[in-house]
This record gives structure tokens, sequence and C-alpha cells, in this order.
């Protein structure tokens, strides 16, 4: 799947402005978040067209998946919030350094809660 770069004009109060957006920016955080995910043991849902993903929890109540990515400085959303009880949500519209950054860690969730890599 290619991207593009594409402009964008938004109304503001102080006036118009005109924004470049770089969707191949996401993108590159897209599939690093996904497979570093996926290649630690994760079962993710990859998205197609958002800056979030979808990861399935490896416990039965999602809380105890948020809680544990928390002591490891992650911040993870229950999908119960939108609708999708037994996964967390994810953002990746952050520096690609802070995805390749947070998979150490997301490896020490793995390990505590007793995920396999694939």
């Amino acid at each position: 799947m290619k991207y593009v770069k594409f402009d964008m004009h938004c109304h503001t109060a102080e006036g118009s402005v005109d924004a470049k957006v770089n969707i191949e920016a996401y993108d590159k955080n897209r599939r690093a978040l996904y497979e570093g995910l996926t290649e630690l043991g994760f079962e993710c849902v990859k998205p197609e067209g958002a800056f979030y993903l979808f990861v399935k929890s490896p416990t039965e109540d999602e809380n105890i998946f948020c809680e544990t990515a928390k002591k490891h400085n992650i911040l993870i959303v229950p999908g119960s919030s939108f609708g999708c009880a037994g996964y967390v949500r994810m953002a990746y519209c952050v520096s690609y350094d802070t995805i390749v950054n947070s998979l150490p860690k997301f490896a020490e969730v793995a390990k505590e809660m007793g995920v396999k890599k694939n």
C-alpha cells in the first residue's frame, strides 16, 4: 500500500492555515508498532486508516493489562471504552523514536503477563 503526502486547509480563530500532512510517517509508526507487538506475541488488529490500534488483552479483564502496562510507563486505554471489550487501544501518532523505545517495555509487559512470542 502506498501512502502520499496531502495538503489540508484549516480555518482557525487566527485565520486560515495551510498544513502538510506526511501520511508516510504515520504508516512507518503503524508498521513499527504492529510488527513489534505481533513479534512479541500480542494479537493485534492491523489498522487500515486510523492512528491507533487495538491489541487483544492477554487476560479476560483488559483493565489488568492496562494496569500492568502502566507499571512499565505505557499508557493504553481499555477497549471497552470504545465498544471493544477484551482489547486495549493505543495511539501511534507519536514520534517514531517513541514507538521504537516502547517496544522493550512491551517485551517486559509480555513476559510479566505470560505472552508467548510468535
